[in-house]
């Protein structure tokens, strides 16, 4: 799983006009891509990482500031372009292997305490946010 997150004072997602998931004050917006190979296991890895990566204000954490976190799917996190001038979606998972997986991410941030939203599955999505700092980081487990 491959996830770049960055630090927000804010963020939204909305489909077709409407928001679907929103967080206010300092959190995390996480892009999350699924791979082939992926598992509940590295879902439930990804989401630890994701609550305790302390990228926020003096070092913390999520868990440390009960920070919020926006987490949205996004396949194109895989995409190649490294060859041509368009990119191949090869290594992205179809959508009936990554949705439970991003799902698993949301579920475990969940039980681990975390206040989660997140956008739609396979919808054409609109992501605002601002980012703090600017600060961005990739996770891949």
């Amino acid at each position: 799983m491959r996830a770049v997150v960055q630090r927000v004072s804010g963020a939204s997602v909305s489909v077709d006009g409407e928001v679907v998931g929103k967080i206010e004050g300092e959190g995390l917006c996480v892009l999350v891509g699924v791979t082939h190979q992926d598992t509940p296991e590295k879902a439930a890895q990804l989401a630890r990482k994701l609550w305790s990566v302390r990228i926020l204000r003096d070092e913390k954490s999520c868990s440390d500031l009960d920070a919020p976190l926006l987490v949205v799917s996004q396949f194109t996190l895989y995409g190649d372009a490294r060859k041509g001038r368009r990119p191949t979606w090869n290594a992205a998972a179809p959508g009936e292997v990554a949705e439970p997986l991003v799902d698993e991410v949301v579920a475990r941030l969940r039980e681990l305490g975390a206040r989660v939203e997140s956008g739609r599955f396979g919808a054409s999505m609109q992501v605002s946010l601002t980012n703090d700092g600017p600060f961005t980081v990739l996770l891949e487990v």
